[in-house]
């Protein structure tokens, strides 16, 4: 910050090494990057000691699990090219759930995927963000409903802030 601080856990982050707080952050980005290997490697990625059983349970509980199809082993592709964007967005998720981070970051999450699997995803981000700090970055209104707190940004200002409620209130005179 230019001013002000950012603090974690009361604890001005200035104050950790850069290796702490990435170790404390889970991404899934608008789009997502997968390596080349198979899905269990590239779930495994978020923490590198899980076992199978914690990979496959990690994919469960986000629906990855659903695309899937031909089994943890198959082949993903060079940067997940075998897959597509809805389906190396859960593995993303799925990647995010098993290293568990404190801070979680959805940049656009849902921006270029169907229907189907933005109904997944939409699931996978409910049970993603309970219990854990996370920042939204959305265009698309369903991908915030439940947020504590939402900022409204225009030109990089602070336009409105509130939760779902409160920014849907018509204000008095209308």
């Amino acid at each position: 910050p230019t001013k002000g601080r950012i603090l974690i856990d009361g604890i001005d982050y200035r104050e950790r090494s850069q290796l702490w707080l990435h170790s404390q952050m889970g991404y899934v980005l608008q789009n997502p990057h997968l390596f080349s290997g198979t899905v269990r490697e590239n779930i495994r990625y978020g923490r590198l000691d899980a076992t199978d059983e914690e990979i496959e349970s990690a994919a469960k509980s986000v629906s990855a699990d659903l695309v899937v199809n031909k089994g943890y082993d198959s082949d993903v592709g060079e940067s997940g090219g075998r897959l597509s964007t809805g389906e190396k967005q859960l593995i993303s998720f799925a990647r995010a759930i098993l290293a568990n981070p404190s801070i979680f970051v959805l940049d656009e999450a849902t921006a270029s995927i169907d229907t189907q699997t933005e109904q997944l995803i939409q699931k996978a981000t409910n049970h993603l963000l309970k219990g854990h700090t996370s920042f939204v970055i959305a265009h698309r209104l369903k991908t915030i409903l439940n947020a504590d707190k939402i900022v409204v940004l225009k030109d990089g200002v602070v336009i409105e802030e509130g939760n779902h409620h409160e920014l849907l209130q018509i204000p008095d005179g209308f």
